[in-house]
């Protein structure tokens, strides 16, 4: 099957091309950026494909059956729907979109072309994730009535200047950074309930200062001094649905030496503390004693588990669990908790 990379930074060269390139059914035939060294460097470094500036140029090949939308996330609405229109099947990195009207009508293409159309969650293909969804389906939890999400660090702000942090390119700065991962997670694991109210907060004030941040570390920097950082650093928040109450607290940055990445599930019968992207505990009780267990299990590559889903997809045409009428819900949450901020008043769906 051919299928190509269209936009060729960090997460393409990290995760997807590896994954492709792992597959045995997949062979990468374009690497598409609109910076033109980033596409020859991995046609290069692969062995393999053809390097382009222009997307067009790969949605025309008639041999191409998917592509995975690596692209800065004001570019995803606009790639995902052109190659959908052009009888491609997609995966498409997180968020689905800048915002949520983009999301729903990348939704409404798929609907309309019926092509496979997958979000980049990839925390769905997570070993340790599927085996907390696995207890919670299972009733070893009892009933789950809170999750408590906390992803935040202590000055860590990505490409302070740039695109990250760009309201325009990104549409949102820690949540729909690090959050969408977590809420997604959250979501997933309690069978998607239903949200019924949403209120948070937003701060936005860590990097406000470019010339006087001082920062722990900054992947994809280093800061653009003459950039603009008009995201939020910072997020709180609690959304009620129809099971859980759900609790988050993010900060890109925050003057605490603290960098907390876990997600609580309290449930009636036991608790689980799941370590982003690590092994899990389950607290619970036995013959009047407080029990603790923890798991640690074989995980393989979430995202080549990722690939090779989306690869079946097209395949049999099956729905994956990423499929963009699931991740739809997230982004309507995420856009509510965005409205909740800005006007600082409660949100009800």
């Amino acid at each position: 099957m051919k299928v190509a990379v269209i936009g060729c930074g960090k997460i393409a060269n990290n995760q997807h091309i590896p994954a492709y390139m792992k597959n045995p059914d997949t062979e990468i035939k374009y690497f598409c950026d609109i910076i033109p060294e980033r596409a020859q460097k991995a046609v290069k470094e692969y062995g393999c494909g053809i390097a382009v500036t222009d997307y067009k140029e790969v949605l025309a090949d008639p041999e191409v059956v998917g592509i995975s939308v690596c692209t800065p996330n004001y570019a995803h609405s606009e790639i995902a729907i052109a190659a959908l229109e052009a009888g491609k099947h997609v995966l498409c990195e997180k968020p689905a979109a800048r915002v949520y009207e983009e999301a729903l009508k990348m939704q409404e293409a798929q609907h309309r072309t019926g092509k496979t159309l997958n979000i980049g969650v990839c925390n769905r293909f997570n070993t340790g994730v599927n085996k907390i969804k696995e207890m919670i389906d299972g009733g070893e939890l009892g009933e789950i009535y809170q999750v408590y999400a906390s992803f935040r660090n202590q000055r860590s702000i990505p490409g302070l200047g740039g695109d990250f942090t760009n309201q325009a390119v990104a549409g949102g700065g820690v949540l729909i950074d690090w959050g969408v991962h977590f809420l997604d997670i959250v979501m997933y694991c309690c069978g998607d309930p239903k949200v019924k109210t949403v209120s948070a907060e937003k701060f936005c004030h860590m990097g406000k200062n470019i010339e006087d941040y001082v920062y722990v570390k900054m992947w994809a920097g280093p800061p653009k001094k003459d950039g603009v950082c008009d995201v939020e650093d910072g997020i709180t928040g609690i959304i009620r649905t129809e099971g859980p109450t759900i609790t988050i607290n993010g900060a890109w940055a925050q003057n605490i030496g603290e960098n907390e990445m876990f997600i609580d599930f309290m449930g009636t019968k036991g608790g689980v503390r799941l370590i982003y992207g690590k092994d899990f505990t389950f607290y619970s009780t036995k013959n009047g004693m407080l029990t603790q267990t923890t798991f640690a299990m074989p995980a393989p590559s979430m995202f080549e588990q990722e690939i090779a889903a989306f690869v079946d997809c097209i395949n049999t045409g099956k729905k994956a669990s990423s499929h963009i009428d699931t991740n739809i819900i997230t982004a309507a949450m995420m856009d509510a908790i965005y409205r909740s901020a800005n006007t600082h008043e409660e949100i009800r769906l």
